[in-house]
């Protein structure tokens, strides 16, 4: 693509007027969940007897009865009949990272050479995908496709098009789990009643724990035309060439700087199409590096803020598309700056409204909340291992440790106050109950500036779990993952350790310890036993690796390796006692990762093969016989010496191209060839340790060449979209 043709591209779509965004004349709390089935809706389109038992089944976690699923999904059925829809479809998310879903229409032969519209609640409960054709492991061959969706009651269902999609469970016929919604909803039962055994030494009444999550979704948006003359990142979603652009993000002007128009049209609409699927949107802003933007929701209970997030990337996706752009998701789509991450916002409520990783009014409140502060830090002491794996990814392993992405190293920030009020708790041998500081005021003395009201933390962003005052953000998740996947691992976790500690607490009791006794004396285990997973400095020093490894913390960076924390005894034995996963389950998952691991890589490297030979060798060598031309020319036109004189840059440049297009091609075809070696090998962990130990370096070894002749080939000549091009929406 010539100099001319690439701006004329982005002219093109700067000149695009912006899709027109019509405002709904309602406040959006007038319009939000105009396509969902909330309670509202059920109340109105259910008879009542059948409202009370689905509300009985969504808030008691009561067994669903099929007997009422009739006149559920009879009610579904005029209610999405009245809103124009014409389909069905189980939507569910596979082990794929994302979402799946097959239409039906509501018609049936009415027995009378006509049809009939019918949607019974056997279609609503249970349906069969073919589980043999999504990643299962091994779980199901070729010849055993049958597996079911099972509806989920406590996910509203919801309109997108002409079509009720209803969030389903999807497990194979013989009952493993093939997706990540099955295993969540078992996490989330087993820290809930975990939790709330816990939560009855303070609060006895309280009947059941929810977890809460809220999500803060990272991505960037290139023009569609760029991206379209990008092949890899149509195929890959990444830039697997491209010397970065003289400007990037060192002025720090793109963050919270002002929204550009066609941004801000895409963002509207997109929030209004949230909205009315009851996404409860909340902030938007640019993001660090050029084109990369922020979206964040209010916290909502944990299995549907994972839903309405995987259904928010497929919203994205869609709209941007009619405003000229396309999202990247990828975690590291450009290099040399910030990478995209999806933050998880973590925390526990008990149903009498406590946040009970809160500070408390009273000595044994805060007692409470540092219960349930420590017990988290023991749970991602035991299990950094395992809850790095849960967020580690082919794409995401490109981010982690690099631009403000938190290192690949799972610690802790808790902030000065809470360090030291853990400190005293481990030192003091008194039963003593404790007060905590509140938010501190600081005068800024100026007049017109009212007092600031300081937290009792800072934040650390380079800590991937960081406290931030009534909550555990963890920051490591990447921003095409599915939450379901940390989620799972860390309630689970949370499941086992709060278990543990009622368990130990309870024995104490058992001997005759008073209760405020025996529950600091578990404490102090726990706060001595947790202690390595405490890190208040700079996670980016090499220092801090050195440490964390002495700590005996996971330090392991590559991805295949990394996967094998879901198999460790004390993985398998956490998922099998909290009933979340069994051990063929956990294999199951285990080989879907290393696959996926090797078919992205092994995709990376084929389009970088094809790019280098078809397109970057080919236009450095016709730019080279350019040069070449000139030198002929000049020895035609000037005295030999002095032609010489004037040849030295050109033929300086002959030189290094002809130099690095060799070296490509040298590297492609070792490329190749440690393909053709990792594709040999039978074992899926092993295939992947090759890719990742023998065929990453030749990309990145590749791609050192490339950036480099990009630097030095005519402008007009490059065929591809450069960073400055694509990083600067106009």
């Amino acid at each position: 693509m010539s100099s001319n043709l690439r701006f004329q591209v982005v002219e093109e779509a700067f000149k695009k007027k912006a899709v027109e965004v019509s405002t709904p004349k309602e406040r959006p709390s007038e319009y939000f969940g105009k396509y969902v089935f909330n309670r509202q809706k059920m109340y109105r389109y259910l008879p009542a007897d059948i409202y009370d038992k689905l509300i009985d089944v969504i808030d008691n976690g009561s067994r669903l009865d099929r007997s009422i699923a009739d006149a559920v999904a009879e009610g579904m059925k005029k209610w999405a009949m009245e809103m124009g829809v014409t389909h069905y479809t189980h939507w569910f998310q596979p082990l794929t990272e994302g979402t799946a879903e097959k239409h039906d229409a509501f018609v049936e032969h009415d027995g009378k050479g006509g049809m009939m519209e019918n949607f019974s609640g056997k279609l609503l409960v249970q349906q069969e995908p073919d589980a043999s054709s999504f990643p299962n492991g091994g779980i199901r061959n070729t010849f055993e496709a049958r597996g079911y969706s099972a509806w989920d009651p406590t996910s509203p269902v919801f309109i997108i098009d002409d079509t009720l999609c209803i969030p389903t469970i999807f497990i194979s016929y013989t009952g493993e789990a093939l997706d990540y919604k099955a295993p969540l909803l078992k996490a989330l039962h087993a820290v809930d009643k975990a939790a709330t055994d816990v939560c009855r030494y303070f609060y006895p009444s309280v009947q059941k724990v929810t977890c809460n999550l809220g999500w803060e979704q990272e991505y960037f948006l290139v023009d569609a035309g760029l991206y379209s003359a990008r092949p890899d990142l149509m195929l890959t979603g990444r830039t697997l060439m491209g010397h970065e652009s003289a400007k990037n993000q060192q002025m720090d002007d793109h963050y919270f700087g002002t929204i550009p128009d066609r941004v801000q049209a895409f963002m509207k609409e997109l929030e209004i199409k949230a909205l009315e699927l009851a996404i409860p949107c909340k902030t938007r802003h640019n993001e660090v590096a050029p084109n990369q933007f922020e979206l964040a929701p209010i916290y909502e209970e944990c299995n549907l803020a994972v839903d309405h997030n995987m259904l928010l990337m497929s919203l994205m996706k869609k709209v941007a598309r009619d405003h000229g752009f396309r999202v990247l998701l990828h975690e590291k789509p450009f290099d040399g700056i910030n990478g995209s991450g999806k933050h998880n916002n973590w925390s526990l409520a008990a149903d009498n409204g406590v946040l009970l990783h809160a500070p408390g009014k009273t000595p044994e409140e805060n007692l409470r909340f540092v219960v349930f502060i420590v017990e988290t830090l023991v749970a991602v002491y035991k299990h950094n291992g395992l809850l790095k794996a849960s967020i580690m990814s082919a794409t995401n392993a490109h981010r982690l440790g690099g631009h403000e992405a938190p290192p690949a190293i799972i610690s802790s920030f808790l902030g000065q106050q809470l360090s030291e009020l853990l400190d005293h708790i481990e030192q003091s041998e008194k039963d003593e109950l404790f007060n905590l500081k509140g938010k501190q005021g600081i005068d800024l003395d100026i007049p017109q500036i009212p007092q600031l009201i300081i937290d009792n933390t800072d934040r650390n962003r380079t800590s991937p779990f960081a406290f931030t005052g009534n909550r555990f953000e963890f920051r490591a998740i990447g921003s095409e993952a599915n939450c379901a996947s940390a989620m799972i691992a860390l309630n689970t976790a949370m499941a086992e350790t709060l278990t543990a500690f009622k368990e130990r607490t309870d024995a104490l009791m058992a001997k005759g310890e008073s209760k405020i006794s025996a529950i600091l004396d578990v404490l102090r285990e726990d706060i001595r036993m947790c202690k390595p997973i405490r890190f208040d400095g700079n996670g980016y020093s090499e220092e801090w690796v050195r440490e964390a490894k002495r700590r005996g913390l996971d330090v392991e960076r590559s991805c295949p390796l990394v996967f094998d924390h879901y198999l460790t005894d004390s993985s398998i034995a956490m998922f099998e006692n909290t009933k979340v996963m069994s051990r063929k389950e956990l294999e199951a998952r285990n080989e879907v990762k290393w696959e996926t691991y090797v078919k992205k890589v092994q995709i990376e490297a084929r389009v970088m093969g094809d790019l280098s030979m078809n397109h970057i060798i080919p236009v450095s060598t016709h730019y080279q016989s350019q040069l070449i031309r000139n030198v002929q020319s000049m020895k035609a036109v000037f005295p030999q010496d002095k032609a010489e004189r004037l040849s030295v840059r050109n033929m300086k440049l002959i030189e290094e191209i002809a130099e690095r297009t060799e070296t490509i091609e040298r590297l492609v075809e070792e490329l190749t060839e440690s393909r053709r070696v990792a594709n040999r090998i039978e074992k899926v962990r092993e295939k992947a340790i090759a890719y990742h130990d023998t065929v990453e370096p030749k990309m990145e070894a590749i791609r050192y060449e490339i950036d480099h002749l990009e630097m030095i080939v005519e402008d007009g000549l490059w065929t591809l979209p450069k960073y400055r091009e694509l990083l600067f929406i106009r």
